[in-house]
């Protein structure tokens, strides 16, 4: 054990550069897929590039990206919120997670679509149905993933606690959140990756805005590049969201695993 703990301390760190190798790599594949087929069908990152330049310009890139990010950001802050807080419930008591963990088995294994049909025919075409058939489809995998991380806390650091006298605040905030805390951030990585997938399956659905709705009204004509130009600056934001908040997250997160690898 000793012996791989000192091997992943010593390993040499991974230089900057080379995370943008592969993203290029296949920018040069796609550009020589498309001058080599030159069909409408696959156009080239220069015509993409206009698509979104034309769309940009018009003003209708900025609407319906903000439209789809507002829809991204309610339901995440939801979907983490509740699927935290019943993940934590289930994983601290065993009784409730007994009778509850039927229910969340059907939640994971029931279909996004399904649900976003059936809310819509429930409710119609409004934006609490289309918010609640996100959440609904989130809440079940951020509640496994936390209800493992519960699961998991240390139970020294709770005999700790009962010694101290620490109020339920204290508890929460000085011993079960940074345990908790690369759980949390599994959950948060996982959910942004899914949420903004089944938010465009909601727009395609049944909204009139959005993401989801262009790459709908782009598709009834075979318009890839502007399919492709609204689907990558999406994936853009995403991603840049994924560098500036979510990695730094991740490593603040694991820093004491190298911590100790270190020291052994």
């Amino acid at each position: 054990m000793s012996r791989s703990l000192v091997t992943k301390a010593s390993s040499p760190p991974v230089r900057f550069w080379t995370r943008w190798i592969a993203l290029p790599a296949l920018l040069a594949v796609w550009a020589l897929l498309a001058h080599g087929l030159a069909t409408p069908l696959l156009p080239t990152p220069v015509d993409v590039a206009q698509a979104a330049w034309r769309e940009a310009a018009s003003g209708e890139l900025f609407h319906h990206l903000g439209v789809t990010l507002w829809r991204v950001a309610i339901s995440f802050v939801l979907a983490m919120a509740l699927g935290t807080g019943l993940g934590v419930f289930m994983g601290r008591h065993t009784r409730a997670n007994a009778m509850l963990d039927p229910l969340l088995v059907f939640f994971l294994n029931l279909p996004a679509l399904v649900t976003i049909i059936l809310l819509y025919v429930w409710f119609g075409l409004v934006e609490t149905a289309a918010i609640l058939a996100v959440v609904i489809n989130k809440v079940p995998n951020v509640t496994v993933t936390l209800r493992e991380g519960a699961r998991s806390l240390d139970g020294r650091l709770e005999q700790m606690a009962d010694v101290y006298g620490f109020t339920f605040g204290q508890r929460v905030c000085e011993v079960w959140l940074p345990q908790l805390f690369p759980y949390l951030m599994a959950a948060t990585r996982g959910g942004l990756a899914l949420i903004w997938k089944i938010v465009l399956v909601v727009e395609l659905l049944g909204r009139s805005d959005g993401i989801g709705f262009k790459l709908h009204m782009a598709f009834q004509v075979f318009d890839v590049a502007t399919i492709l130009a609204y689907s990558l600056v999406f994936i853009a934001v995403v991603q840049l969201v994924e560098i500036v908040l979510l990695q730094p997250l991740e490593r603040r997160a694991s820093a004491w695993r190298y911590v100790g690898g270190a020291h052994a």
